[in-house]
């Protein structure tokens, strides 16, 4: 396959992801809307569709688009669970315990890093604050909280998708 080629079938696949994404988040399907969201996605792939799938030529991309694709509704209920603990904080205020949470994840690439740093923010009651050399600064809410960011369960989850595994040592399959 040519590069030009592999390029544009990158841009392809991320078109269709990020489109994708606008049309069940938006909800609007009238011309104007689609039209936006046309634009807007073949815009960020023209200029970014590398950043998602740097290793399109190998065939695991695939495979990490596949786990990308199971680890969303997964994420999506840690996501409405942790909206239920903050509920629980805001009628009990004295298990509010705010505090800075530290740890050094063994995810190698960015994308993971960056995913897991995202991912840590999307769950209410947690903040990712800063990334530096694979040190995560995060802000947790409550004690459960913290402790839910500290049993590493997201970060292996990540791994799994980024095909980092090895790097975690004992996981299990998702």
């Amino acid at each position: 396959m040519t590069t030009a080629r592999t390029n544009n079938m990158r841009r392809l696949v991320v078109f269709l992801v990020l489109f994708s994404f606008w049309l069940v988040l938006s909800g609007h399907y009238d011309f104007f809307h689609l039209a936006l969201g046309v634009g807007c996605s073949a815009l960020v792939s023209f200029f970014s569709s590398d950043l998602l799938f740097k290793d399109f030529r190998n065939d695991r991309w695939l495979l990490k688009a596949w786990r990308f694709l199971l680890y969303v509704p997964w994420l999506l209920c840690q996501i409405i669970l942790a909206n239920l603990h903050v509920v629980y904080l805001v009628i009990r205020p004295k298990q509010i315990k705010p505090q800075i949470v530290r740890f050094k994840t063994k995810l190698t690439s960015n994308l993971s890093q960056v995913v897991l740093g995202n991912s840590i923010t999307l769950t209410p009651g947690t903040i990712t604050i800063d990334i530096a050399d694979g040190e995560f600064c995060v802000h947790a809410l409550s004690d459960k909280a913290a402790q839910e960011i500290l049993t590493g369960e997201m970060e292996q989850r990540v791994a799994h998708v980024f095909l980092e595994t090895k790097h975690l040592g004992n996981v299990t399959n998702f």
